[in-house]
Order: structure tokens, then sequence, then C-alpha cells
């Protein structure tokens, strides 16, 4: 979505333009080429560290390799205008509704405009009954099966509609937070709700405020904060801010005296909340209206620690406060300790120029050591994915001897040389046994086929675990959030091979992934299986995806000693050539 006239863009907006043009081009069946420029400058704006006018001034953006004078013409525009001409002469000429086709897994531009073309469909809902009354299937190379997929896709994609990444979430709690702790009155601001708990998906964000103003006088200076449309849903307590283009944030204020009950019940599921009023119950209390009481004596909870003891627990990780067994575990003393972010010392999952990455190998490098990490794992794509300029054998010993080169100029931290490799159909890894003997690590991933019934993914799956070349599965269920679902897989399965294996198991810390999903850590624990967070970078600020890859980690009580990144390097070398 472009800005309006005169309001320049961030980097990331600019890089969602940069992706929309890449895709109308490829509607309108424009060079490849051209579509691929696009497109790799989009990626190159999202993993940018410096914000979109810096690295314009200072020659970033220009030496990006594929973008030439006219793509670099369009990005400053971009910058300083916060519009595109060519994109919005592109959206006249490919209707609206077939961009919103392109987010249905399976259905790719190709297919899109032969849906176009031979049934002259051009929005969601046409789409819909083509598929329910048997046209979809009668299409060439589509079938009965590709319709039901189709029609799955749409359902997700409605069930999806009002929820948000959250990262995307995140940068809007981030932005209001910093704008609510300049507001006379203010004193603290929180980030609560299921952001708190790093929920993978977020239904609403959440802030609690510490304020000793009366909330009509608070509300009031709330709602002459810069962009705030309208204020809904308001008590005494709590208000609804909702900005210009429909982003809407709960605030919640209390006063200091009562900051951790009113922080824990904005922060607990439901589930949590209850299993808190039974305890409370049990012990001559209640939780009521945000406070807890003892009778009709109000018990002051200045923080999380007093209201938690006030019940005779230990303080709960907002993490865990899911509904689980995690109360019983805090009044018995014996919450696990979980995974920690100074604790990860290897960077795994990592994609550079050599593929579909914006930075070198040494970028990410010099990046990864200045973040603290001891060593790095570089896995560009393999041959088989060409789409994302997979590395041919040469070019992967190529990509080898510029590490080798590095790792010598590199004291105290080391470069490691891995691949993501594409899991075939049949299972196989991509590259045969000589290529893969030279490398210190293998991620294994399914890039595509993603239809296959529940007992052949299944089995495509356990066939590439049983290869000794393989050290991690990447991303194992092929979701992207709020856009594809988990391809059928019996997952109790992959763990278990995966564990007799020795072969980890990844948490993909992209925020448009987080797969594994935290609900199947449980098992994965319990089976002795091993956990890699890999943080899919492609580009140096993709480094800071590993926080979500964490969050996701500690949800599932995962502790350091289940985590292959808390290995010094030589520690994950020995577990990658040790295969039963």
């Amino acid at each position: 979505m472009t800005g309006q006239a005169g309001q320049a863009m961030d980097r990331r907006s600019a890089s969602r333009a940069l992706e929309q043009i890449a895709s109308l081009l490829e509607f309108k069946g424009e060079n490849a080429f051209r579509v691929r420029a696009f497109r790799a400058a989009a990626r190159a704006l999202a993993t940018m560290p410096q914000d979109l006018p810096t690295a314009l001034a200072d020659g970033t953006v220009a030496a990006i390799r594929g973008i030439g004078p006219a793509t670099l013409q369009i990005i400053q525009e971009l910058a300083d205008t916060g519009q595109s001409s060519l994109l919005d002469a592109l959206r006249k000429e490919v209707p609206p509704g077939l961009v919103e086709m392109s987010r249905i897994s399976g259905l790719g531009i190709q297919r899109i405009r032969q849906v176009h073309q031979l049934l002259n469909i051009d929005s969601l809902p046409e789409l819909e009954a083509a598929a329910r009354d048997g046209r979809l299937a009668r299409l060439p190379r589509f079938g009965a099966r590709t319709a039901e997929n189709i029609l799955r896709s749409i359902r997700f994609l409605r069930q999806a509609h009002g929820l948000r990444l959250r990262h995307h979430a995140e940068q809007e709690a981030e932005t209001l937070a910093g704008a609510l702790r300049g507001v006379p009155g203010i004193t603290g601001v929180w980030v609560a709700g299921e952001l708190r708990r790093a929920m993978e998906v977020i239904r609403e964000v959440v802030l609690v405020v510490v304020s000793e103003v009366p909330s009509p006088e608070l509300f009031r200076r709330l709602a002459e904060l810069p962009g705030v449309d309208e204020l809904a849903g308001r008590d005494e307590r709590r208000v609804t801010l909702t900005f210009a283009g429909g982003a809407a944030i709960q605030v919640i204020a209390t006063p200091p005296v009562n900051l951790g009950a009113v922080l824990v019940e904005a922060t607990g599921a439901d589930a949590h909340l209850r299993a808190l009023e039974t305890s409370a119950a049990a012990r001559g209390m209640t939780l009521s209206g945000s406070a807890l009481w003892r009778g009709s004596e109000f018990v002051a909870t200045p923080d999380e620690a007093a209201f938690y003891r006030a019940l005779g627990m230990a303080w709960i990780p907002p993490e865990l406060r899911e509904g689980g067994d995690e109360i019983n575990l805090a009044a018995l003393g014996l919450l696990p300790e979980l995974l920690q972010q100074d604790q990860l010392r290897g960077l795994l999952h990592c994609h550079t120029g050599y593929s579909d990455g914006s930075s070198t190998v040494e970028e990410l490098a010099l990046a990864a050591r200045a973040e603290g990490y001891e060593w790095i794992g570089i896995t560009d794509h393999s041959q088989a994915a060409a789409y994302a300029g997979g590395l041919s054998a040469s070019t992967l010993q190529r990509q080898a001897d510029e590490i080798d080169e590095l790792n010598q100029r590199l004291n105290g931290f080391r470069v490691l040389k891995g691949i993501e490799a594409d899991i075939l159909k049949d299972g196989a890894i991509d590259y045969d046994a000589r290529v893969l003997d030279r490398l210190d690590f293998v991620i294994a991933s399914i890039h595509n086929r993603f239809s296959l019934d529940r007992d052949a993914m299944t089995a495509r799956m356990l066939r590439a675990l049983d290869d000794p070349h393989v050290t991690i599965i990447g991303h194992p269920t092929g979701r992207l959030l709020l856009s594809r679902e988990p391809y059928d897989l019996d997952v109790e399965a992959v763990l278990q091979r995966a564990a007799e294996r020795g072969v980890a198991v990844e948490i993909n810390a992209d925020p448009h992934r987080l797969d594994l999903d935290w609900r199947h850590l449980a098992r994965a624990r319990e089976l002795g299986t091993m956990i890699s967070i890999g943080a899919d970078a492609h580009g140096v600020a993709g480094i800071q995806n590993m926080r979500h890859g964490v969050g996701v980690a500690r949800k599932g009580k995962l502790g350091p000693g289940q985590v292959v990144n808390t290995m010094g390097a030589d520690a994950f070398l020995a577990f990658a050539a040790k295969r039963p």
C-alpha cells in the first residue's frame, strides 16, 4: 500500500510496494528478469539494517546486485513521496481481485492468469463459486483435488481475517508505547496480551499504562495523540484507540499499587485466569475487578511477583500463561528453566547473495559477531530451488572457498559451511553424497508439492530423516501464518524418527512461519528430539528474527540443553557428525 502524497515511505512499506509491482508485472506477463529484479529489491529493503533514506544516501541501495537505474529511481520516488507512478499505473491495468487471489496457497500467477482468461474470473468470490460448481476442476492441470485445496485455502484466509502477524503487531505496540511514554501523567508502559505471551498471531494489541491521573482526564489526553481517529469501548479503566488506517489498540490504565494484578489479567489466557481465580478462592481470596481481595480488604500487588506470591506460587513467565499445568508447577516450585536469548551461541539458517539473500557471507558473519554469537551457519538454497537462485555444486564450492578464507581472518568467530537442501518429492536430498560430504551440516526442507496426502508427505519426510547427511529439518510443517496451512503430516512420526536418528527439528524464527508450532514441543521434549532455532535470515536485519524463535521455544518449555544453538561450534559439529 502506498502512502499519501507528500509522505515519505519507510523501508518496510517500500519493500511491500516493490513486491506488489513484481506481482503485477508477473500478472501482465512481463519479462521474468524484471520481475526478479523487483523481488530482489523488495527483499533487500526488508532486510536492510539502515532506514531507507540513509541507505539511499550512502549508496547501499544502489550497490545491491540487480538494482539498476530504473529500479533505483522507483525506490527513490517511494522514499520521497510515498507513491510510485508505476505501481499506480499497474493497479489500473490488473484487476485487484487477481492480486487477492495470489494469496491462495498453490495458486501461482500462471494459474491465476489461466483462470482469468478461460473463466473470466477476477475476484475471490467468483473463484470460490467456480471451485464449488466444478468449472475449476475441469480446467487443464487442475482437477477435483486442486479445486478442493483452493476451497480449503479460501476458508483458511477468511478465518485469518482480523489477525496480525506478531512482528506487525509488535511494530504497532512499540510505536504507541513510545507515544504514551510522552503523555503527562503516565509513568510506565507495558506490552501485555497475546504479544507478551509470544503468540504467533495476534487478535488484539494490549498495552497497560501506570498513571495516578484519573482515567477520564488520562483518556482525554490519549484522544489527542497524533493519528488517533476515535476512542471506543471505554470504561473506567480501559479504552480502545482506533488509528487512521483501522489499527486498534486497547489501553488499560492502573495506579502503581495494582499494577501486578492488572498486568497479570491483561496478559494471561482465559484458562490461566480461571485457574488463578480457583487458586485465589482456595486461599480465601477473590480475583475481581482486576484486583486481588481478601474479603473486603484490597491486596496491594505493585508487581507481578507480589501477585503470584500472594497466591503462594512463583512468578510465571508470560509465555507459559496459557492454562496448562503452569499453575500447579508454580505452586510446587517446579517451573522449568526456560531458554534465554543470551544463551544462544550459534546463528543458523542464513541466506546470502549467493542465492536469494541480500547480504554477503562476511556481512552476515560480522553482524552475527556484533550481536554476541560465536559462530554462524551459512545455508543458501540448493540447486533444485532455481526460483530462489539455488546453488550449483560448483558455486557451492566457490562459497566454501570464500568461507575458508574468511575463517582465517575472523579470530574467535567461526563460519560453518551448510546448505538448505530441498527434500525432493520422493524424500531424496538435493545434491549427491559427494557434494554433501564436503559440508559441515545440512538443513533439509520441503519447498514444493505441498498437496501430497498425509501418508505420502510423511513418508517423504521420514526418508529424508534417514539420510545420514541431514542435521536439521527446516520449517517442518511448511506453514505460512495467515497465508498457508501446514501440509498434511504426521508430526509425531517425524519427531520420533528425528529423535532416533539424532536430527534436530527447526523452530523457523521467521515471523511469517514460526514453524515448528510451540504446541508440538511438549512431545519433542518427551521424545528427546533436539531443536534448532533458525533465523531464516535473508539479510543482516533477519538476524533479529531469533527473538521470535526464542519466544516459541519458551512457550514450549524448552531449556538451553534442548536447543542446538546453545552449543559451541565444535559441539555443534560433533552433533552434526554423530548419527546412530
